[in-house]
């Protein structure tokens, strides 16, 4: 059983970062990551306002990382997800077609490419989208992160910037030990 399950949304900027700061983390502390899809297509019925036919696109994304994740293959999907979250989100490529072959090729998935395009994965997509809605819904969104020692998930961190180390693992540390507490929903600030 992996430490921590994260379902994510590859469009989203705020999943990324979350997704940077859980990395980080699970290298310094030997954490096992299992990572899911997350699709606003699917949250939204369609594409949503802010991203647009980006969800359309992301959700062929997904399927590939439904695919390795069927096959048992996290670190791939984490290697996709990483060439994904660059090419968007760190030099600013649009999220279009070419940009997932791009991360394909980037992360040596050659073959695997053809899940893309393959309709038999989207109830997969669809099935850890609905898991992770049901662990910390409802009105979340992406990212959704789930300990096993917790009876429900958390949306989020919302994180502006990606933490230093220390303020990471910090912030690892207070969310580990909140999990566990079913009567905590939230703590929040306004954005600015």
């Amino acid at each position: 059983m992996a430490d921590v399950t994260f379902f994510f949304e590859p469009v989203c900027p705020w999943t990324w970062r979350a997704a940077r700061w859980l990395m980080a983390v699970a290298e310094a502390r030997s954490l096992d990551v299992e990572w899911r899809p997350f699709s606003l297509f699917v949250l939204n019925d369609g594409p949503d306002e802010e991203h647009g036919e980006e969800t359309t696109v992301s959700f062929g994304a997904l399927r590939l990382v439904e695919h390795l994740h069927r096959s048992g293959r996290q670190g791939d999907v984490a290697r996709f997800y990483g060439a994904l979250g660059q090419l968007a989100h760190e030099e600013g490529f649009t999220f279009d077609d070419e940009l997932v072959s791009s991360a394909v090729r980037a992360a040596d998935l050659g073959a695997d490419g053809a899940a893309l395009g393959d309709p038999g994965l989207d109830a997969g997509v669809r099935a850890a989208t609905e898991a992770a809605i049901a662990a910390a819904g409802p009105g979340v969104g992406s990212p959704v992160f789930v300990l096993p020692s917790a009876r429900r998930g958390f949306h989020g961190p919302v994180l502006k910037t990606v933490p230093d180390k220390r303020d990471g693992l910090a912030l690892w540390d207070a969310v580990e030990a909140l999990a566990p507490i079913d009567g905590f929903f939230e703590i929040k600030r306004g954005r600015n």
